[in-house]
């Protein structure tokens, strides 16, 4: 097979036919072999339904349906571990990335030997809000990261199989997959410019506490990215800077007790002070990369409670 596309969705039952029947309509036309899997998180209209009418109909279609909403990173990890095409695509549900773009993609890749095509919506039809912290998260992304692309955030990527086959995507972890992948050694990293269209139907589920966990998910897997291997580089660094700084707190109140006969050392706001930076601050800091850690290791981090699964899945 040579296409698999994920389409992660969250209610989004108008738009599910129409976008079936465009990428069967550019597969057809481009003579490719495909299947088109529909992870379902937890929808509460009737997409399941029309999930299940289409993989009645169509023999390469195969959906998903978890009992909750998990988010879209959960759903394209699922997607990731049943899909069998050499390359891998990415496209969200709300018809506004384009199945046009697949065949070039699909060619960058399978010809000119690219790891990762990432989409750059150059032009946008998305509210001003999601426009702007799209902007500036792929600023700082593009900075932290030392990847050249413009569109970090955008659904429609394409992936050779091996990378999805060997990654693990959680949290909000979905708009960094390139970072992940380059940590994993893929660094064929490109983007193509790709046409993006207005929202059709439905809702934005765009809102600020996405913008808030993709922020911190950025600053943990540049930490990880950087430290994960070798946290001691960090720790180190910081646990010897901390120790330098209450030592000289430490060796002012000396000299000043028994040079400048002050007394009542520990009664001093410098001292309290000093001791709360070192203690509270160490660690709220180990603890976080300590919680994360466990959580990359748990054994149940990737495990999503599937009602159903759908559809031919070749071996």
């Amino acid at each position: 097979m040579q296409i698999s596309i994920v389409v992660p969705l969250f209610n989004e039952e108008e738009s599910l036919h129409e976008l079936y029947d465009w990428i069967k309509k550019v597969m057809t036309a481009n003579d490719l072999s495909y299947e088109v899997i529909f992870v379902d998180d937890g929808s509460t209209d009737g997409s399941w339904k029309i999930i299940s009418d289409i993989v009645a109909a169509e023999n390469n279609a195969i959906g998903v349906k978890f009992r909750r909403n998990y988010g879209k990173s959960a759903a394209l990890n699922e997607g990731f571990r049943i899909a069998n095409g050499d390359v891998v695509f990415t496209m969200d549900a709300d018809l506004q990335d384009s199945p046009e773009e697949v065949p070039e993609m699909y060619r960058m890749i399978a010809e000119d030997g690219w790891d990762i095509v990432s989409g750059w919506k150059k032009k946008r039809y998305d509210p001003f809000i999601k426009r702007s912290t799209s902007k500036f998260y792929n600023s700082v992304t593009r900075k932290m990261s030392g990847i050249k692309l413009h569109d970090f955030n955008c659904g429609l990527k394409a992936y050779k199989k091996e990378i999805v086959k060997e990654i693990e995507v959680y949290g909000e972890m979905h708009r960094y997959i390139p970072l992940i992948a380059k940590k994993a050694g893929f660094n064929k990293i490109t983007e193509k410019v790709v046409h993006h269209q207005a929202r059709k139907y439905g809702v934005t589920k765009f809102g600020m506490n996405r913008f808030i966990n993709g922020f911190l998910d950025l600053i943990t897997i540049t930490f990880l990215n950087k430290y994960g291997k070798n946290p001691m580089h960090i720790f180190g660094a910081i646990g010897a800077l901390v120790f330098l700084i209450g030592f000289i707190i430490f060796l002012i109140l000396v000299i000043e007790k028994f040079f400048g006969h002050v007394y009542g050392m520990t009664s001093r706001p410098l001292f309290y002070f000093g001791l709360l930076c070192m203690v509270l601050g160490t660690q709220l800091f180990t603890t976080g990369f300590i919680g994360e850690m466990i959580s990359r290791e748990s054994p149940d981090r990737n495990v999503y409670n599937v009602e159903k699964v759908i559809g031919k899945i070749e071996k």
